[in-house]
């Protein structure tokens, strides 16, 4: 018997758009519409059956097609596009199987065959767009601090606001709508294209090249500048100022000492490869799909990565500090969350974590040293030394708070900024200035420490005071422990972006010093990510 269906192709080019056109459907003459609609109707619901949301999305519209029908080119047309440009975004294209889908609707032969090829095609949809919208993968499951609640799609909802929208348009808004996201997808078609023209050409053979300095190694020095961007084309043999001032932008970009001179560590970061670079870019849009959330029009910036801080005001920073972070071992390490500022405390106290006492005061306690730190019972009552037997306890089951009051060297200085989360984990001054002079701000037990914290008190109390400075310092002269309320929660998000855009839209890149992109990458290429240039 022949075929009921007919089915028009299009041959898929390399790099062409894909782009099924509309299934012809033809009744066979020998069946009776009723039976047909039943038999469709019947294997769609066998499809569906093990997804709660798909059953319910198409018992809810009475079993009717959304991609298999003739009126459906439009949605084909738009979903094959959209996956046929997966790579763009850095997701694993092999997972959506695009051939396999354009095969499933050459082989339909039945009413059946298309009920089940419309279950195929809206878990193809589903798969797909959770991809693109909250991430490709689990973040807890690549590390154990990265606490992310991902916005993962309904489906019901998701094929339901589907169903009633311009298809093309629907889909091209499942990508994450914050800023950096474009400017991320702008920066990887740059690298990629760079990478099929040959990279930024050979490395630099030299460890340090200095203004005044001449030969082939700054010719190579040069070359791979211009190759990135940073200069435009000169002959130039010589380390002279333009070469000098093009070293000083790529320092910028890169968290260095912007002082021009080409040293050991400006050098390692010039011969990274494009492939490299690529790699760091494809994590940080991955990153941006798992907070792909309503951040904040004020929220506070915190990029691990980067050792910064910054408030943010509708996409534009309006103050911004330098940051130390926990310490690279893995107890030490600051998570990756979000959650929300709601308060000051100035002249604050420290309570100490119990691994903290456990690594660094256990011992001076229970011998009867560090005399400043007080024993505090579950009623808040300082307890004398003399009334506690140490041998009888551990740093584990101790049944004492251990708390420094507040005073000029208290660890938490005199302000600290809470956003009240399980981690015990919150921004903070600190007597120690000198640790802001490294180079690798490493240095915390797990909290964040601001080099300006004052100045960053000023402007989050300037929404609710016309004088934050006023409020601040007569706050803090009083001595006393003091909170100062928000009006205005201020959504905070604790971040880790190896590579990220600045205020000029400049591409920026830093080292991953808790190695965790290296990780989520490696999770990437494991889940079918490819990347040109870089093998699984």
């Amino acid at each position: 018997m022949q075929s009921a269906y007919r089915v028009f192709h299009v041959t898929i080019g390399r790099h062409a758009v894909a782009v099924l056109a509309a299934l012809a459907l033809l009744f066979a003459a020998t069946l009776a519409q009723a039976q047909q609609f039943s038999a469709f109707k019947q294997a769609l619901a066998e499809g569906v059956a093990q997804d709660r949301g798909l059953s319910a999305f198409y018992r809810d519209h009475g079993y009717q097609p959304l991609w298999t029908g003739p009126e459906d080119a439009a949605r084909r047309s738009a979903l094959i596009t959209a996956i046929s440009r997966a790579a763009e975004h850095g997701l694993p294209v092999a997972r959506y199987d695009l051939d396999g889908l354009i095969a499933a609707f050459a082989a339909v032969e039945s009413e059946r065959d298309r009920g089940f090829l419309e279950a195929k095609v809206t878990e193809t949809f589903l798969r797909f767009a959770r991809d693109m919208t909250s991430g490709v993968l689990t973040p807890s499951r690549i590390d154990r601090d990265i606490v992310r609640d991902l916005p993962r799609p309904d489906p019901l909802e998701l094929l339901t606001d589907f169903a009633a929208s311009e298809p093309v348009s629907f889909i091209r808004n499942l990508a994450p709508r914050a800023p950096e996201y474009a400017r991320l997808f702008r920066a990887r078609r740059d690298i990629e294209a760079a990478i099929a023209e040959g990279g930024w050409g050979p490395t630099v053979p030299e460890s340090a090249l200095r203004p005044g300095d001449s030969g082939p190694s700054v010719v190579a020095l040069r070359n791979r500048l211009i190759a990135m961007g940073y200069m435009p084309r000169t002959a130039t043999a010589s380390y002279d100022a333009a070469l000098q001032s093009a070293v000083q932008r790529f320092q910028i970009n890169h968290g260095l000492d912007a002082d021009g001179v080409a040293g050991p560590a400006t050098l390692r970061a010039i011969n990274v490869s494009p492939e490299e670079r690529l790699q760091s870019i494809i994590v940080a849009m991955e990153r941006e799909r798992w907070l792909n959330i309503e951040r904040g029009d004020r929220h506070i910036w915190v990029n691990l990565a980067d050792f910064s801080s910054r408030i943010v005001d509708f996409d534009e920073i309006t103050f911004e500090t330098v940051s130390i972070i926990g310490a690279r071992n893995s107890e030490q390490r600051t998570p990756e969350f979000s959650e929300a500022m709601t308060y000051l405390e100035i002249n604050p106290d420290w309570t100490l974590p119990r691994s903290i006492i456990a690594r660094s005061y256990w011992g001076a306690l229970s011998s009867g040293g560090a005399q400043y730190l007080q024993i505090i019972d579950a009623q808040g009552r300082v307890v004398p030394r003399s009334a506690i037997d140490f041998s009888r306890w551990t740093p584990r089951n101790f049944p004492y708070n251990v708390r420094q009051p507040p005073g000029p060297s208290n660890p938490l200085g005199t302000v600290k900024f809470m956003f009240p989360n399980p981690h015990a984990i919150y921004l903070h001054d600190t007597p120690a200035r000198s640790l802001f002079n490294t180079q690798v701000l490493t240095h915390s037990s797990g909290c964040i420490r601001l080099n300006d914290p004052e100045e960053f008190a000023y402007e989050l109390l300037s929404r609710q005071t016309d004088d934050p400075q006023g409020l601040f310092h007569r706050t803090r002269n009083s001595g006393q422990q003091t909170r100062l309320y928000l009006e205005t929660p201020v959504p905070t998000h604790l971040v880790y972006r190896t590579a990220f855009t600045d205020a000029r839209g400049a591409l920026n890149f830093r080292p991953d010093v808790y190695g965790r992109d290296a990780a989520i990458f490696r999770a990437l290429q494991n889940a079918g990510v490819e990347i040109p240039g870089i093998r699984s």
